[in-house]
């Protein structure tokens, strides 16, 4: 790795001294070697980057991706997936078991871990909760845990069975291991392809409702009370759901939760004309739905914002809305999304990198001079075009696809590598 130095640019780190201040950083061989003001640098093959009006951070960690490996690497595979996420300011990512075959074992776990290995993106692959997602028998959680496994969750899939969500609580317990939550009632959801509601009424579509998340929160909740475990929720999408986690927050029930960066933005009515690249589950919701996930975010109920990144082939999208797949591509996304949605630096830097690494037990990157650079720096007013040159993804099943977007990183450093863009 060759030297940096980074001038003026705004330190965003709670834990330095230097955190709101103007300041360079000077990087040899990969760690921090000097924080301050007008540093020289050391020679002439020291490469200079300038940070004016930007924002240097600890890197982003996406607690919700999908990558296609193993299995389905025609929607993404280890390295394209890995280089949209350094596109997006991600320093590492938490790998939903959703594969051909699903993370299960202690084979799979460290089938990534020895792959993504040397890469400037740290690869956390999350382990089922039952054998082949099936949600009927309680995968080898443990063994996945010794060989690498961050927490553990069916993906997509919601444990419909309680007496298997509680023993998956009760028997992480004993290691500490972490169980995701998918909040969702099958029987409820049916087969939804939409929020229940006026839009779904309009426009003829069976509709989601609501009531599917909330009860299975509800439901998690009680079971993580009852055992006194851990538990969170990915993906919530609903006024009560906010209010449900608030309140089990408030009565010292170990719950963490997120929301997908998309379910700022967007709400039911962009489905007005049938887009499948909006099509995603939980589906779009309400005004209402939206601005309590915001407050959510703000008064600390939800404590990561995710891409919920999910690629997918052409032809999984770009059909008829009632058979496209449910999800979209959303690595690059997040800080411009984020930023739309009227979020602070301060509070983006918080769900980013912060919070997520606070819900998986992590460290966060310290700014300290020995240190070794885990950091970006992000300009949140440069305007950047999301089109087939610019998308480091295989897929492109993205609403955002052609549109110009604000809010773009500008470098990223991890593993004693860097990449400028």
């Amino acid at each position: 790795m060759k030297n940096l130095l980074i001038q003026s640019a705004t330190i965003l780190h709670p834990n330095s001294p230097f955190n709101g201040k103007l300041a360079d950083v000077l990087i040899i061989e990969g760690k921090i070697s000097e924080i301050g003001k007008k540093i020289a640098a050391p020679n002439s093959k020291t490469v200079i980057i300038s940070g004016k009006g930007q924002f240097l951070s600890p890197g982003f960690l996406d607690i919700n991706v999908n990558f296609g490996e193993p299995g389905l690497e025609t929607k993404e595979d280890i390295d394209s997936g890995c280089s949209a996420a350094v596109a997006g300011g991600f320093t590492a990512v938490a790998l939903m078991p959703n594969t051909q075959p699903p993370i299960h074992s202690k084979a799979e776990v460290s089938y990534l871990v020895n792959k993504s290995q040397n890469n400037v993106v740290d690869i956390l692959p999350v382990g089922c909760i039952s054998h082949n997602r099936e949600g009927k028998e309680m995968a080898e959680m443990f063994d996945m845990q010794r060989s690498g496994a961050i927490a553990f969750s069916d993906g997509n899939r919601p444990v419909s069975n309680a007496g298997l969500m509680s023993r998956a609580l009760l028997y992480t317990k004993s290691f500490n291991g972490l169980i995701f939550s998918y909040p969702e009632d099958q029987d409820i959801a049916a087969k939804g392809k939409m929020n229940e509601g006026v839009m779904s009424t309009f426009l003829g579509m069976k509709g989601n409702p609501s009531l599917a998340e909330d009860l299975m929160v509800s439901r998690d909740l009680y079971l993580a009370e009852y055992n006194e475990a851990r538990i969170h929720f990915s993906t919530i999408s609903t006024v009560r759901s906010v209010d449900l986690i608030r309140k089990a927050k408030k009565a010292g029930v170990q719950v963490t939760c997120d929301v997908a960066a998309h379910h700022l933005v967007f709400t039911e009515e962009e489905l007005e004309g049938f887009d499948s690249q909006y099509k995603v589950k939980p589906p779009l919701r309400t005004k209402a739905d939206q601005k309590a996930l915001i407050a959510g975010l703000k008064d600390g109920t939800i404590d990561a914002i995710v891409s919920q990144h999910t690629p997918h082939e052409i032809e999984f999208k770009n059909v008829e809305f009632e058979i496209a797949a449910f999800g979209i591509i959303g690595l690059q996304t997040v800080l411009p999304i984020a930023l739309k949605a009227g979020l602070s630096p301060e509070l983006i830097l918080d769900k980013l990198a912060i919070g997520p690494r606070k819900v998986l037990g992590l460290s966060i990157p310290g700014l300290e001079v020995g240190n070794s650079a885990n950091f970006i720096l992000f300009n949140p007013s440069e305007e950047w075009i999301l089109n087939e040159e610019s998308s480091k993804s295989r897929s492109s099943n993205s609403p955002f696809m052609g549109q110009k977007l604000t809010g773009k990183v500008k470098l990223v450093c991890n593993n004693d590598q860097y990449i400028l863009s």
